[in-house]
């Protein structure tokens, strides 16, 4: 052996027999603090280093809509499969373990050969028979750690399903939500969409009647009649959207929509609670993603241990004991016990690099798994500066949105008054109903993506799951 593999060896036995690198948690590629700035003065809640409850029950305050996201952490089919995989790797540990032990076997045989006459010496056909009850043992001695370097690797590939099964719960109670919030959002649309329906087919009305009298142009009435069908547009619009909504939110529910939901929140209330955000060392705590990776991360860097642990001997004990007779009956007489006891060693001498290819490749493996952990933190820290961006400038915005509303619902009053009573033609009443519509449509996409970003931030924050514990094998 080299000197390096001798040094292993050394390093073995003075580790406690284990190969394994010493773990070191990657420092954090990212700021101590959020970013500052105007886009994130007004971030509501905003509190470093404060602690806070991200349980999807308390940020949620829609009845309705805690209702759905329980139906859908029953049904739904991605968490079941994520619950399963969990389920597999944990049997998989199971195995793993299971190396560690010795294995015991109990056997029982019997045989009944008859033997032609030209086949034996006497010239006579024989029958012999030949029965045995057996205890046999094996085990591999672990004296380099490389069954239990393996066992902590399948430990931790267990740890990173478990905390993928939280990602997928969260990422479903976020995608319920906002589901459901856009099933809101059409549907206002589609009841703005059918009350300027009837606004602009009052106007229609008069407008004929207007022309039926020679008061109102050719033109004046086209226009009317174009308000019109604007609005029959939008109303199959927005009914053909309410539809695909509800079909997608059954889709994540894993059934149909129930039927005796409470009534549901308009987008104008709060429905979500304040989001303290603390600080950004939290998220390696809380963000399940983070967890997963750091988990492979400790994986690889077992499977490190197990690669260097194959350039030394691997021992195996094994030994029988039972007995043996010719006759069923005699099998437990005095005299038919039998033993074997077969100790093994196998030492690796050449291999064509083979195993030294298997510790470089395990390294590599350990350096990429430290490259996509640190990845994971960036990707995490920038959703949740996007999502405090997204909190600020959209309170800013909503509000600039809501006053417009009430500007335009000014300028809509005065012009259908001024067109009443002959001051103004009807192109002015057309350009503030066309502007009213307009602004009401945007007020509500912009509500709804408010709501759609303070959802989005409660998922980056790693919200929605309650027992953030790590999990403990079972030793079932």
């Amino acid at each position: 052996m080299n000197k390096s593999v001798l040094a292993l060896a050394l390093m073995a036995a003075l580790s406690g027999c284990s190969l394994i690198p010493e773990y070191q948690r990657p420092d954090a590629p990212t700021a101590a603090s959020w970013p500052k700035g105007e886009a994130y003065e007004y971030a509501s809640g905003a509190s470093q280093g404060q602690q806070m409850d991200l349980g999807w029950e308390a940020f949620f305050r829609d009845p309705a809509l805690r209702q759905l996201i329980g139906v859908a952490l029953e049904n739904n089919r991605d968490l079941r499969v994520a619950a399963l995989n969990v389920d597999a790797y944990r049997a998989l540990y199971r195995i793993q373990r299971a190396d560690l032990l010795p294995a015991v076997s109990a056997d029982g045989a019997g045989s009944r050969t008859r033997t032609p006459g030209d086949l034996n010496q006497t010239g006579q056909s024989a029958i012999n028979s030949q029965y045995s009850a057996t205890l046999g043992v094996s085990w591999e001695l672990d004296l380099f750690g490389r069954l239990d370097s393996l066992r902590e690797q399948a430990l931790q590939e267990y740890f990173a399903t478990e905390a993928a099964q939280r990602s997928t719960q969260i990422s479903l109670i976020a995608s319920v939500a906002s589901a459901w919030l856009t099933l809101q959002a059409d549907q206002a649309l589609l009841q703005v969409s059918r009350d300027t329906l009837k606004t602009y087919e009052e106007s229609f009305g008069l407008t004929q009647h207007s022309f039926d009298v020679g008061v109102a142009s050719a033109l004046e009435l086209s226009q009317a009649r174009s308000a019109v069908d604007t609005a029959r547009v939008r109303i199959e619009q927005y009914t053909r959207q309410v539809a695909q909504d509800r079909n997608a939110l059954a889709l994540l529910l894993g059934q149909n929509v129930p039927g005796n939901l409470p009534a549901a929140g308009e987008l104008e209330r709060e429905q979500l609670a304040a989001l303290p955000i603390g600080l950004p060392s939290d998220l390696l705590h809380k963000r399940p993603d983070i967890l997963r990776t750091e988990h492979q991360l400790r994986a690889a860097n077992a499977n490190i241990g197990a690669a260097r642990a194959a350039f030394f001997p691997r021992i195996s004990l094994t030994g029988a004991a039972g007995t043996a007779s010719s006759e069923l009956s005699g099998l437990f007489d005095g005299g038919s016990s039998y033993w074997n006891f077969s100790p093994s060693i196998s030492v690796p001498i050449f291999n064509a690099g083979q195993l030294r290819a298997n510790l470089d490749y395990a390294e590599i493996s350990r350096n990429i798994q430290v490259a996509q952990y640190e990845q994971a933190i960036q990707t995490a820290f920038r959703e949740v500066a996007d999502g405090l961006a997204a909190q600020a400038t959209y309170t800013r915005q909503v509000q600039a949105q809501r006053d417009l509303l009430e500007t335009s619902e000014d300028y809509f009053r005065l012009a259908e008054r001024r067109y009443r009573t002959g001051v103004d033609s009807y192109l002015t009443l057309l350009d503030a109903q066309r502007q009213l519509f307009e602004v009401k449509q945007q007020y509500i996409g912009d509500r709804l993506a408010q709501m759609i970003s303070e959802v989005d931030l409660f998922k980056a924050l790693g919200g929605g799951w309650d027992a953030q514990a790590e999990p403990i094998p079972s030793e079932g």
